[in-house]
C-alpha cells in the first residue's frame, strides 16, 4: 500500500517542476507584464533577487539565469530606454558578486555541517559531486567557466568556500565571471532577442540558451570519462 506522504511529496515536486519550466519558456512574458504593470523599478528589483536567489543560495539551483538576462535584454531593447540598459547591468553584477560572497562564506564557515545526500530535495550530493569534478579538473578558472553552466553555478561558490579557496583570488575570478556572463547574455538578449524569428521561437532559444550553458559541464564529465578509460 503506498504511502500518502510519498504521493503528496511527488505531486509536489512534479507541481515545481511545471511551473519552474513554465517560467522558463515564458520567461519574456512575464518580465514583460511586470514592466507594464509596475514599473522598471519593480523589473530591477526582481531580477536582483533571483539572480542573488540563483548563485547566493545553495537550495535555489533551479532559478532561471542565462535566460533570464537574455529575455531582460530583450525587454530593455524595446522599451525605448525605460529600462536603462547601465542600469541593468549594474544590477545584475552586483547580485551574482553579493551572490557568490554569500554563498562562499556559506561554504566556508558552515559547509561542514550541512547534510547533502542523493535523496535531499535540494541538497543532492550528486550537484555537489559534479562541482567538485570541476574544480578538479578547471581549478580555479571553474569559478569563470561555472557561471555559465546552470546548477553548477550555484555550488560553485559553496564549494570554493567548503575548500577554503583564497578569498582575494576567488573574488577576482568571481568578478570576471560575472562580467562576462551579464555581458554576453544581456547583450544577446538586447542585440537579437526582438529579431522577429527569435521573438516567434523565444521558446526555443531559452532552451537553447540553457543547452549551449551546459556545455562546459557536458565537456568536463567526457574528458573525466575519457581519461578515466
Amino acid at each position: 500500500m503506498s504511502n500518502p506522504c510519498n504521493r503528496t511529496n511527488l505531486a509536489f515536486i512534479v507541481e515545481t517542476l511545471i511551473l519552474v519550466v513554465q517560467y522558463i519558456l515564458h520567461v519574456n512574458v512575464h518580465l514583460r507584464e511586470l514592466f507594464l504593470e509596475h514599473g522598471a523599478w519593480w523589473v530591477y528589483v526582481i531580477l536582483f533577487l533571483v539572480v542573488f536567489a540563483e548563485t547566493g543560495l545553495v537550495v535555489t539551483p533551479f532559478l532561471p539565469g542565462d535566460s533570464l538576462l537574455f529575455a531582460a535584454g530583450a525587454l530593455a531593447a524595446s522599451t525605448e530606454g525605460a529600462l536603462r540598459m547601465d542600469l541593468l547591468f549594474a544590477v545584475l553584477m552586483v547580485a551574482p558578486l553579493l551572490g557568490d560572497q554569500t554563498n562562499y562564506w556559506t561554504g566556508r564557515l558552515l559547509g561542514a555541517k550541512i547534510p547533502f545526500t542523493d535523496d535531499a530535495r535540494f541538497l543532492k550530493k550528486k550537484h555537489l559531486d559534479s562541482t567538485q569534478a570541476f574544480y578538479a579538473k578547471f581549478g580555479g578558472a571553474t569559478v569563470i567557466l561555472a557561471r555559465f553552466a546552470p546548477i553548477v553555478r550555484t555550488f560553485a561558490p559553496f564549494v570554493a568556500g567548503l575548500g577554503r579557496m583564497d578569498w582575494f583570488r576567488y573574488t577576482l575570478f568571481s568578478a570576471l565571471g560575472a562580467f562576462l556572463w551579464v555581458g554576453i547574455c544581456l547583450g544577446a538578449g538586447y542585440l537579437f532577442g526582438n529579431i522577429p524569428v527569435v521573438q516567434k521561437n523565444f521558446s526555443l532559444v531559452i532552451l537553447g540558451i540553457v543547452a549551449v550553458s551546459l556545455i562546459p559541464m557536458a565537456w568536463a564529465a567526457l574528458r573525466s570519462r575519457t581519461s578515466a578509460s
